[in-house]
């Protein structure tokens, strides 16, 4: 299980890969893979290089450095307070993102791209595990939404131009994820790092109780970062056939997650127990719980050879040493 196809890794090897958004917590975990597998000729820009909202700093960057291949984990992320707050920023940022990179790579004549998107493309009330062919049979949930909507377009462009060039893009749709250099803010983070920062600050301060957003019924799957970077290396390097024949008939895109999910109630007890924190856990309904729950069914990436091997319990340990090791500034 997870090994990669022998001749495509050397085949990626032997290329200039880019890595859109090699800083943050996905990008990074990518960069460690990828250095790990035998891969040096790294492109690595951050955003003062290239602004890939910029389309022309982007076909720029593309015609001079000539990418042979292409790790897609740049975005503008948050969790639910973040994109209820900043809808028009989210959707705008992320479009033109994935138009811009996209097409340049279709223009530099990339051989392969992987666009990395995620589980809220699928509809708020869809059958649980959902399925890759459940996108677009239903409404989204309305606190992310313009998010999705932009994950769902960077789908539909890889997809586009493969029908119509040809080209090789591929897509991963990740669960929801965690691990080092996840984001901290607790204006901007998702659930699992919140719930981090906050039971440590409570026990530092010997606080009484934490509040946690919503009613704490909610199911989530989680997967470390480390395990969708190994998933990523996996999908970049299955032969052509493969993913084609495992993305038919629309050559579209692949679930990663465990399989396995939580409620948030609990997830909040196990982040309490690993940090240390003795105090109460109060639920506050007032605000949203967000999507029932996201169970990804990850059946065709198990049928290709791959598998997440962190255990949740494990991943939190390894998320608050990291946190411990890089206090907030």
């Amino acid at each position: 299980m997870n090994e990669p196809d022998a001749a495509e890794l050397q085949a990626l090897r032997d290329g200039r890969i880019f890595v859109a958004g090699h800083g943050g917590m996905v990008g990074s975990a990518l960069v460690h893979r990828l250095e790990a597998a035998g891969c040096h000729d790294l492109l690595l820009r951050g955003r003062d290089e290239v602004d890939l909202t910029d389309q022309a700093q982007v076909i720029g960057f593309f015609q001079d450095a000539r990418p042979d291949y292409v790790f897609m984990a740049a975005a503008r992320v948050g969790g639910i307070h973040a994109n209820n707050s900043y809808p028009a920023q989210f959707i705008y940022a992320n479009l033109m993102i994935a138009t811009n990179v996209i097409h340049a790579a279709y223009a530099a004549a990339v051989k392969k791209l992987l666009f990395l998107g995620s589980s809220c493309i699928y509809p708020r009330l869809a059958e649980q595990p959902m399925a890759e062919q459940a996108l677009l049979t239903g409404p989204l949930e309305p606190t992310n939404e313009p998010y999705a909507i932009a994950k769902i377009a960077g789908i539909k462009l890889c997809e586009s131009y493969n029908r119509e060039f040809g080209t090789d893009f591929r897509s991963v749709m990740p669960t929801n994820l965690y691990g080092p250099n996840d984001n901290y803010d607790l204006e901007t983070s998702h659930v699992l790092p919140a719930l981090i920062r906050k039971c440590h600050e409570a026990k530092l301060a010997h606080a009484d109780s934490v509040e946690i957003w919503g009613t704490g019924t909610p199911r989530r799957e989680f997967l470390h970062v480390d395990d969708l970077a190994d998933a990523c290396l996996f999908v970049m390097c299955l032969p052509t056939t493969s993913y084609a024949e495992a993305t038919a008939p629309m050559q579209s895109h692949l679930n990663v997650g465990t399989g396995t999910d939580v409620t948030i109630r609990d997830l909040a007890e196990l982040v309490k127990e690993v940090v240390g924190f003795d105090g109460e856990l109060r639920f506050n309904p007032d605000y949203p719980d967000g999507t029932p729950r996201k169970l990804l069914d990850v059946s065709k990436l198990a049928a290709l050879g791959w598998r997440a091997r962190t255990d949740l319990r494990t991943g939190i340990e390894q998320a608050y040493r990291w946190y411990l090791d890089n206090p907030l500034t």
